[in-house]
């Protein structure tokens, strides 16, 4: 849900070879976009399409997404 984007939370790759760790910099609610950071390191700043932000690691019929960001646990 796009509501649950808040700074400082943290998303991990949903791509099944892996991926980088992100961290939301900055999101005004009602954009298209979220300014996000590497995790490990808060350096290589870029955009991302909050429609690729998931609360979920499953779609909505139960299978396991292959792309986009999932929430990690506890945020």
């Amino acid at each position: 849900m796009i509501d649950t984007i808040r700074p400082g939370q943290v998303y991990r790759s949903c791509d099944p070879r892996g991926g980088p760790r992100i961290r939301i910099r900055n999101y005004t609610p009602g954009q298209t976009h979220a300014l996000v950071v590497d995790a490990a390191t808060g350096k290589r700043f870029r955009q991302i399409l909050v429609t690729r932000l998931h609360v979920s690691p499953t779609t909505r019929d139960g299978r396991q997404r292959r792309t986009g960001y999932v929430l990690e646990a506890g945020q």
